[in-house]
């Protein structure tokens, strides 16, 4: 990767980290959805989400809100996260979860599917953190958080991933 793309990279995950989309969590159930919550905490580092999402009767993500503390990659993961699952139907959202975690595998080398990448937008920001495998645990927090929220709506049936 070459050092002006890194560079944006790095732009893109603090701006995620300074100015997080999707952050504060509902104080009542929304109504009319299927909504659940999961906390989850990264042991290794103490990066700890709390993410809520709500399902429609079509199976279409409807919202997600979060509060976390931690690293910056953990925090802006979450906002990235956000972007990309709010209004899409579930099976969008899981391709979306599986092409991620693929990418946290790949050590940093990408990809190399010009189509994932596109789907996965500004997270590809988070190629490099594959290299670093205490990191990629940082990275996945908001995943593993919205996997098992879905499975508590009844709404997900992606147990293996949670």
């Amino acid at each position: 990767m070459t050092t002006a793309m890194e560079q944006l990279y790095q732009q893109v995950i603090l701006d995620h980290a300074k100015h997080p989309h999707g952050r504060g969590l509902a104080v009542a159930p929304v109504s009319g959805v299927l909504s659940a919550e999961s906390h989850q905490v990264n042991p290794t580092c103490g990066d700890e989400v709390t993410l809520q999402v709500d399902v429609d009767d079509s199976g279409v993500v409807r919202d997600v809100r979060w509060e976390g503390q931690g690293c910056s990659i953990s925090q802006a993961s979450v906002s990235v996260l956000h972007d990309l699952v709010v209004d899409q139907p579930l099976a969008t959202v899981g391709d979306l979860g599986a092409t991620f975690r693929a990418l946290m595998q790949t050590k940093g080398a990408g990809l190399g599917d010009e189509d994932a990448e596109d789907a996965l937008g500004d997270a590809n920001a988070f190629t490099g953190v594959g290299k670093f495998s205490a990191r990629v645990k940082c990275a996945l927090l908001g995943w593993v958080a919205l996997s098992d929220a879905l499975i508590k709506t009844g709404a997900s049936a992606d147990k293996e991933n949670a």
